[in-house]
């Protein structure tokens, strides 16, 4: 068993999501020892929706699933990184590839790609 610190934030640990093949970061979350577990077992990245209060497979809705490449953890073993192979070329629930979309430019926010699906189609919302 790996002894992860998820005592430190409640129950949760931050986990960075990465294209394997790019190096782009897709997003952050966060994952608790039951999706960390699920994750491990099934090879979709599966983490801990802290607005729902459950766990959360990502891609099962939207079809824009994560297929795990390798997971690594750091060196006070209270953060993880998830190498991923994107399937659907977008890892933001708003339609981008990335959820890191947005940078900032003389105190605003500057869009920095185009998206890769209409949320309004994909959710049905």
């Amino acid at each position: 068993m790996i002894d992860l610190a998820f005592d430190k934030m409640g129950g949760l640990i931050p986990t960075i999501v990465q294209d394997h093949a790019s190096g782009d970061v897709l997003m952050l979350a966060y994952m608790n020892a039951e999706a960390f577990q699920a994750t491990l077992a099934t090879g979709e990245a599966t983490f801990f929706s802290r607005s729902r209060q459950e766990l959360w497979i990502k891609g099962k809705t939207s079809g824009h699933v994560q297929r795990v490449k390798s997971v690594h953890i750091d060196c006070d073993q209270d953060a993880i990184l998830v190498r991923v192979e994107q399937v659907g070329g977008a890892a933001c629930h708003t339609g981008y590839r990335s959820c890191f979309y947005r940078r900032v430019e003389e105190q605003k926010l500057i869009i920095d790609d185009d998206p890769v699906f209409d949320p309004k189609e994909v959710y049905k919302k």
